[in-house]
């Protein structure tokens, strides 16, 4: 036990803190990013479809495609592929287990983890996205399978979009690191 607890501890260091440039950076891309979806879910999706394009995990997806460039799980592969699968194992679940969403929102979670680690998509918004999937309301439920492509893989390919271009901008930035 003690062993365990020991664990706990840590022990390693503190990364330092971000420059200037790189806070810069950041925000410029995640403002960007998010302002463009959601301007186009106010300008079009909303009055054309009753579709908003933003939902709550691309916030956690723009801290990863423009803060943390270099990390596997900013990838595009990991953006992409992490925020569909997960978009349908969640549609999966609550069709399946609509009757208890307390096991359909589990599941949803640990079965989209499952399928992102299979895939080399993990991309730990993703499992935000699937949760939405069950809990998000007649809105979302309206959407059925089609949740996975919009909004959730046209919004994932927009921040995409915008970090290729803002990320690139920055003399000492680049993005992606690999695309698959």
């Amino acid at each position: 036990m003690k062993q365990y607890l020991k664990k706990m501890k840590g022990g390693g260091t503190s990364p330092p803190i971000a420059g200037i440039h790189e806070i810069i950076w950041s925000g410029l891309g995640s403002f960007v990013g998010i302002l463009a979806i959601s301007y186009l879910s106010v300008k079009y999706f909303i009055p054309l479809f009753d579709i908003m394009l933003v939902i709550g995990s691309f916030g956690a997806s723009a801290v990863l495609i423009y803060a943390a460039i270099k990390s596997p799980l900013a990838q595009p592969r990991n953006l992409i592929g992490g925020h569909i699968f997960s978009a349908l194992v969640g549609v999966a679940c609550y069709k399946f287990f609509r009757e208890d969403i307390i096991l359909a929102s589990a599941l949803a979670v640990s079965l989209a983890i499952m399928v992102m680690l299979a895939t080399k998509t993990l991309h730990p918004p993703g499992g935000a996205t699937a949760l939405i999937a069950v809990i998000g309301g007649r809105a979302i439920y309206r959407l059925g399978f089609f949740y996975a492509l919009i909004p959730v893989g046209l919004g994932a390919v927009i921040l995409l979009i915008i970090a290729l271009l803002v990320n690139n901008l920055a003399g000492n930035r680049k993005y992606p690191e690999y695309w698959f």
